[in-house]
């Protein structure tokens, strides 16, 4: 296998600039699965912590849907049923096939959905943890619904989601891997191409894992530095 390591690199032989660009994929796919479902969690949060039992419902309903279904599953309605909804707005607008849905599309919805739900424990958890005390003292000097939640709420929930967030999205990297299924060449679908047209499959999923690695590691990091970023805030030291 070392001999064969030049297969790794830039040269005209090598699949280095596919593997990056691969890589640059998951990245892609990951933050707008990523964002997608921030915004999902905060909805459904919104949703669970109403006064309105129907919202609440519809909540409690999408989480517990998301977090019992398998992670592929999800995937392949998006993709194949997406298809079939594309199919029938389209000509139901008089329009021309053939319909199709692009893999990237496809995976970040089913992605975001399903991290969706998970970020929404997350976020209850950091709702739930803020003192009611002090939201207590802000509807004291008359503070609105929202100036409580931006002044309030979501700067102390904040402090503690972090942690959990990046954990969140530590999966969703992970979870992208599945996103191969639908033709999207990312990391996995490239590795597994190139693994196939050089007979080295050893080499090029050990590269995968390198790659993966190093994209989880740099985001720990980025976590890792908000979180001492907000926690200086609370400790009243400059870090």
């Amino acid at each position: 296998m070392t001999s064969n390591l030049y297969l790794l690199g830039f040269g005209p032989e090598g699949w280095g600039p596919v593997l990056v660009r691969a890589g640059l994929m998951t990245l892609a796919v990951s933050i707008a699965a990523f964002l997608l479902g921030t915004v999902l969690g905060t909805l459904t949060v919104w949703g669970r912590v109403s006064g309105n039992i129907w919202a609440r419902r519809l909540a409690e309903t999408y989480v517990v849907v998301l977090r019992g279904v398998p992670d592929l599953l999800v995937i392949f309605l998006f993709y194949f049923g997406g298809r079939q909804v594309v199919a029938f707005f389209g000509t139901a607008l008089g329009f021309e096939g053939p319909f199709d849905i692009s893999g990237f599309v496809a995976g970040m919805l089913a992605i975001g959905l399903i991290s969706g739900a998970a970020q929404s424990e997350v976020l209850r958890g950091a709702y739930q943890a803020v003192p009611t005390g002090t939201l207590e003292a802000g509807r004291v000097v008359g503070m609105t619904r929202w100036q409580l939640f931006r002044r309030i709420t979501a700067p102390q929930a904040m402090v503690t989601a972090i942690p959990g967030m990046g954990n969140q999205w530590q999966s969703v990297i992970k979870e992208s891997a599945l996103v191969s299924v639908t033709g999207l060449v990312e990391t996995m679908r490239q590795v597994s191409i190139a693994a196939g047209t050089t007979q080295e499959p050893f080499l090029f999923y050990a590269a995968a894992a390198v790659i993966y690695l190093v994209i989880t590691t740099m985001s720990d990091q980025v976590f890792r530095l908000l979180e001492r970023r907000t926690m200086a805030g609370y400790s009243g030291e400059a870090r």
